[in-house]
């Protein structure tokens, strides 16, 4: 049997440049592992099959039977395997969950299978899936552009802790293209904060606050019930600038010494919030 970790990731920055002519929107984001992660273990099988105890978990809408599918397909596979993902990354929060179970299912089944699978074809792969996916074949940290799909590797972040947080509030249909429906064009910007962050992180410098950013913020409340109230609160008891996750509706702020973080963590649990103390990897 072999086993995975499939890492989480937040966006240190998340900016939209404007609208390309195939319809999609080009990004820059600085995109950063942290700790939180499902795990996936794969057997081999007389068939393909894809196992969860999250009752809120589908195989059939999640990229995970797609990816298996994929490499079955591209390398006339013929063998069969047993997936189980034991989830604890949170579904559909911005954290890239599905994405990351996508890349360690190619990556566990290109092993399972005994595929030697070129890098530039798994990589084709990874982004005939979705956008993120790519990232999670290699990360911990990198440069996304194009619709997020072009990826640079970047020197990690220097470790932070991260409280994340799980709001309570209604996701809307199509989150992600919620969201983009209600950027204006005010709302784009030229890239300048990522390619400032990214500077930073060549030249071995450690992240500020205010180089922290994601456009999504500026449209969030009005695509999320409640999120706005949540938002208030995990920021005042915070003390530092809390961020959108993605697209959402997870929060976190970024601490530099983790009895901060622990103490802005137990402030949230007194009130029943959902949260966890994390760190980038």
């Amino acid at each position: 049997m072999i086993s995975l970790k499939a890492h989480a990731k937040i966006n240190l920055t998340l900016e939209v440049l404007g609208r390309r002519a195939d319809g999609y929107h080009e990004v820059r984001s600085v995109l950063q592992m942290i700790d939180l992660c499902d795990e996936l273990s794969f057997e081999e099988s007389s068939g393909l099959s894809f196992h969860c105890e999250d009752a809120a978990w589908e195989s059939e809408r999640s990229l995970i039977s797609r990816a298996a599918h994929a490499l079955q397909s591209r390398f006339d596979v013929r063998r069969g395997a047993c997936v189980t993902l034991f989830r604890r990354v949170p579904l559909s929060a911005g954290l890239g969950c599905d994405s990351s179970d996508a890349a360690a299912v190619l990556k566990g089944l290109a092993q399972l299978w005994d595929l030697s699978v070129p890098p530039a074809v798994m990589l084709e792969l990874a982004a005939s899936l979705g956008s993120d996916v790519s990232f999670f074949l290699g990360g911990p940290t990198a440069l996304a552009s194009g619709r997020g799909e072009v990826l640079t590797p970047l020197p990690p972040l220097t470790r932070m802790w991260v409280v994340l947080l799980m709001p309570d509030v209604v996701l809307p249909e199509s989150k992600t293209k919620r969201l983009y429906s209600l950027l204006r064009p005010e709302h784009y910007t030229s890239g300048a904060a990522t390619a400032a962050l990214t500077r930073r992180l060549e030249r071995g410098e450690p992240a500020r606050q205010k180089d922290f950013c994601n456009v999504f913020e500026a449209v969030a409340f009005e695509a999320f019930s409640g999120l706005e109230e949540e938002f208030g609160n995990f920021q005042r008891l915070a003390g530092v600038p809390v961020h959108l996750a993605g697209a959402g509706p997870a929060l976190f702020a970024l601490c530099e010494e983790e009895a901060v973080a622990l103490s802005v963590v137990e402030r949230l649990r007194d009130g029943g919030r959902r949260v966890e103390l994390l760190c980038t990897l």
